[in-house]
C-alpha cells in the first residue's frame, strides 16, 4: 500500500473501499469486514448512502485497531447548512459508533454548503476531525472556494477514470495543494472498460486485468482510488496494484480514451441538481 500525505500532514492511503450502492445491511456488513480483512484501511460511506450503521458494525467487529483505520463519511445537501452541519455530523458519528472521523467531505457543492462548511471547520478545529474535504466541486467552484474559506479542503473526490480524465481539474488541484480522490474508477462499468483493448493489452504485459490497469493509471497520476465490489475475490483483485507499475508510454496509450465529460451524472442539468435536492430530503 502507498500513501499520500495531505495539506494538513494528515497520511492517507492512496486506495480504499466504497460501499456506495450497498444499502442491504448484512451485506454492507459483510463486504467491510471482508475489505479490512483483505487489507484495506480506507473505507468511505455517506450519509446518503444509508449503511454508516452497518460500516459501523464491521468496523467494530474487524477487531482492527482505531488508529489504521481511515474511515471517511460525507455530509448530504438536505444538511447543507451550518446548523444542520452540526447535527448531521453528529448522527454519523453514532452510527457510525466512532469518537472521530478521519475525512468529512461536502458531499455536493449545493444548498448553503459555505454555512455548513463553518461548521465542519468547527469541528475540524475541535479535534472531532482529522481533515475534511469536498465532493464534485468542479475546478471554477473548487478555485472560488478556496479563494474564499478558512480552511482549504484536504480532499476533492470527484469522477476520475480513463473516460473522464479531467486533466485541468486535478492541475488546479495541485495548485490548492488538495488531493484528489476518484469515485467510480471503473466508470461504472461504461464503455465496456473491464474488457477495453487498449487496457487488457497493457495488463497482459503483467499479468494484470484491465481492471487493475485503470486503477494502476489513476494512482500514478496521484489519485487515491476507492473501488467497490461486494465479491471477495474482486476486492482482493482490486487490491494487487501494488507489485507494478506503468511505463510512460502505457499511461500515454490511456489518455486518447478520454470523452471529456461524464456519462454518468450531470451536474449542469438543472433537473439533477433539483433531483439531489430531493431525493434523499429527511
Amino acid at each position: 500500500m502507498e500513501y499520500t500525505i495531505l495539506n494538513n500532514g494528515v497520511k492517507m492511503p492512496m486506495e480504499g473501499f466504497g460501499v456506495f450502492q450497498v444499502p442491504d445491511p448484512k451485506q454492507c456488513e459483510q463486504a467491510v469486514l471482508d475489505a479490512i480483512s483483505t487489507g484495506y484501511r480506507l473505507i468511505d460511506t455517506a450519509a446518503s448512502y444509508g449503511n454508516e450503521e452497518s460500516v459501523g458494525a464491521a468496523i467494530k467487529k474487524s477487531g482492527a485497531r482505531r488508529e489504521d483505520l481511515f474511515i471517511t463519511t460525507k455530509l448530504w445537501v438536505s444538511d447543507s447548512s451550518y446548523e444542520k452541519a452540526k447535527q448531521a455530523f453528529e448522527t454519523s458519528l453514532k452510527k457510525l459508533g466512532l469518537e472521530y472521523l478521519d475525512l468529512y467531505l461536502l458531499h455536493q457543492p449545493m444548498g448553503d454548503y459555505y454555512g455548513a462548511w463553518r461548521a465542519i471547520e468547527e469541528l475540524y478545529k475541535d479535534g472531532l476531525i482529522r481533515a475534511i474535504g469536498v465532493c464534485n466541486f468542479y475546478p471554477h467552484v473548487l478555485a472560488d472556494f478556496c479563494e474564499t474559506v478558512e480552511v482549504i479542503p484536504a480532499v476533492n473526490q470527484v469522477e476520475l477514470h480513463p473516460f473522464f480524465q479531467q486533466p485541468e481539474a486535478l492541475k488546479l488541484m495541485k495548485e490548492y495543494e488538495v488531493q484528489p480522490e476518484a469515485w467510480g474508477p471503473f466508470a461504472e462499468g461504461k464503455h465496456g472498460i473491464f474488457t477495453d483493448p487498449t487496457l487488457t493489452e497493457i495488463g497482459k504485459k503483467y499479468g494484470k486485468s484491465a481492471a487493475q490497469v485503470v486503477l494502476r493509471w489513476n494512482v500514478q497520476r496521484g489519485v487515491v482510488v476507492i473501488p467497490k465490489s461486494v465479491h471477495r475475490e474482486r476486492m482482493e483483485q482490486n487490491f494487487n496494484i501494488w507489485d507494478f507499475s506503468l511505463t510512460d508510454e502505457e499511461m500515454a496509450k490511456i489518455t486518447p480514451m478520454d470523452i471529456g465529460h461524464s456519462e454518468i451524472v450531470n451536474h449542469f442539468d438543472p433537473n439533477f441538481v433539483k433531483a439531489l435536492h430531493g431525493r434523499f430530503a429527511k
